[in-house]
């Protein structure tokens, strides 16, 4: 059973859900946190619908039985996607996921064309033709995958120089296509793209309003827990990660501005 030291379960393929741990802290400041980044399992956006499904209910179960969590968001658009339901029905732990914010990009585009810029494996899910045909039925919805993306926000995490080429070419990808000329508003559909928002912005040909629902999920994340009692010390929060390797320790300073002190391997 949870207790009040119980934690949140951030989770996600890599650092892309740091972008949805800001909101949710900002929320709930005394909310212990725990933050799983999946990198024996990175990227999830070039894998097949069937890893993904037999991977994550069975992971996410061994991280429940070792931090008794709270609640668990799986801050992944692509896992979300494809696994949200078989974890629900795999752990008996109240679950947030996280959908491409289609929704507010329509109601707030002015030209009628939104742009979807997410992984491969997301970007193609029934799930965004769902989304689309709901709220985005008079719009036109033009969709890129760019798994390069995903590795520059990774990259921008260890410090590491990023090209700004880079980003203009992943943005052709989705404004060159035929009408992407029209497209005012541009859904962030994964968790890590917000992260290289302001290098996005820089590479736009023209303003762009860009879109991502990490404040709907922090929300969301609040009023499931509403009626919590949390610890009145506060403590170090924690990131792990599902592999040990070199590459991990370039990750500690960057984790550190996202109040992650603490790291783990499972």
């Amino acid at each position: 059973m949870p207790t009040t030291a119980s934690p949140i379960l951030i989770f996600d393929s890599g650092v892309g859900g740091l972008s949805v741990l800001a909101p949710i802290r900002a929320l709930l400041p005394h909310a212990p946190i725990v933050y799983a980044a999946d990198n024996a399992g990175y990227p999830y956006g070039t894998r097949s619908e069937v890893e993904i499904t037999a991977r994550i209910p069975a992971l996410l179960g061994r991280l429940a039985e070792r931090y008794d969590p709270r609640l668990i968001v799986i801050a992944c658009n692509t896992a979300s996607t494809i696994a949200l339901d078989a974890v629900r029905a795999a752990l008996d732990v109240p679950i947030v996921g996280t959908v491409p914010a289609i929704k507010p990009a329509a109601a707030r585009s002015k030209s009628r064309a939104i742009g979807v810029l997410g992984t491969d494996a997301t970007v193609r899910q029934p799930y965004v033709d769902r989304l689309a045909a709901e709220f985005a039925a008079d719009c036109t919805v033009l969709r890129h995958g760019s798994a390069e993306l995903v590795d520059l926000a990774e990259a921008k995490l260890r410090g590491e120089p990023l090209d700004p080429a880079a980003f203009a070419r992943i943005l052709d990808g989705l404004l060159g296509q035929p009408g992407g000329d029209a497209i005012d508003s541009i859904v962030l559909a994964c968790t890590h793209f917000p992260l290289v928002e302001s290098e996005l912005a820089a590479a736009a040909p023209r303003p762009i309003a860009f879109i991502d629902g990490k404040e709907g999920i922090a929300r969301r994340t609040a009023w499931l827990l509403r009626h919590t009692t949390w610890p009145e010390q506060p403590r170090a929060d924690t990131a792990l990660f599902t592999r040990n390797g070199g590459t991990i320790d370039r990750y500690r300073e960057g984790l550190a501005q996202f109040g992650l002190s603490g790291i783990e391997t499972l």
